[in-house]
């Protein structure tokens, strides 16, 4: 079951990009296990369609991976969440990237942790596109000083821009949203890649630009 919902998503990911004249082999699927049973995780994973998982929470990617053994090491993890500044060394220990970098302090922290470390973070800059208070993410306005602290870092590697749209209706309405983050990052991070887009409207995210989405709900739906 949870395979077949993998292949329909793929369907509908090469759709999109059809339809917005892309290769929709170019765009990245990240899977997203944050409420799936470590048993559907697992058959999705063994069936070796799968190259990227994320997860919200450090706690929650550390049980995951100890649990799936092995096969843990056969993806990368990318944390997707918000992270705060005191658990920047358990993340760079559990997750390949960390998509979720919203302030310098945490850029800081990143960097502190990965001292030492033969290789760089990937990062990415999440922005805020809604006016939800609980929304994390820096204000587009502050994204250019944002982008400055987190080049200084040695140990990160900037590759591009998050950014989830508000839910609202129709879904349509979510459009302005991803053409905003493909702006911020035409205009303040060209050639980075954009991760916008998760199980509601993906298609949309695709059709503005993404280059990576996010999905759980549709994958592991029963």
């Amino acid at each position: 079951m949870f395979i077949d919902n993998l292949e329909k998503i793929r369907y509908r990911m090469d759709a999109a990009a059809a339809r917005a004249n892309r290769d929709g082999g170019a765009i990245g699927l990240v899977v997203v296990t944050k409420y799936a049973p470590l048993t559907a995780v697992r058959d999705v994973l063994n069936s070796g369609r799968v190259l990227e998982v994320g997860e919200n929470r450090v706690v929650d990617a550390e049980k995951k991976k100890l649990e799936l053994g092995a096969l843990a090491g056969k993806v990368r993890w990318r944390l997707i969440g918000h992270l705060q500044t005191n658990k920047a060394k358990k993340a760079v220990s559990t997750f390949d990237a960390v998509d979720s970098v919203d302030s310098a302090k945490l850029a800081a922290a990143l960097d502190t942790a990965m001292t030492g470390s033969d290789r760089k973070l990937p990062v990415m800059i999440q922005v805020k596109l809604s006016e939800r208070e609980t929304q994390s993410g820096i204000a587009p306005a502050d994204l250019p000083g944002l982008i400055e602290e987190v080049r200084k870092r040695p140990n990160l590697e900037l590759q591009g821009l998050m950014g989830i749209a508000p839910h609202v209706e129709p879904l349509e309405a979510v459009r302005p949203s991803f053409r905003l983050l493909r702006q911020l990052r035409d205009e303040h991070l060209p050639g980075g890649k954009l991760s916008m887009g998760m199980s509601r409207d993906f298609e949309i995210a695709i059709e503005e630009g993404a280059d990576l989405v996010r999905i759980g709900t549709q994958i592991f739906a029963t």
